[in-house]
């Protein structure tokens, strides 16, 4: 519980918290596409 904590007391406003989800987010989803248009035959 102590890392939480830590985050919790050092990102107290959550503005960053939520621009790293959104960032997280759309890599995860950019990702997931290229892997899908790769792995499709023709797809791109």
């Amino acid at each position: 519980r102590r890392p939480d904590v830590l985050l919790r007391v050092r990102r107290a406003e959550g503005h960053e918290v939520s621009a790293w989800w959104m960032v997280g987010a759309f890599v995860g989803v950019s990702a997931a596409v290229v892997s899908l248009l790769s792995w499709v035959p023709g797809g791109a």
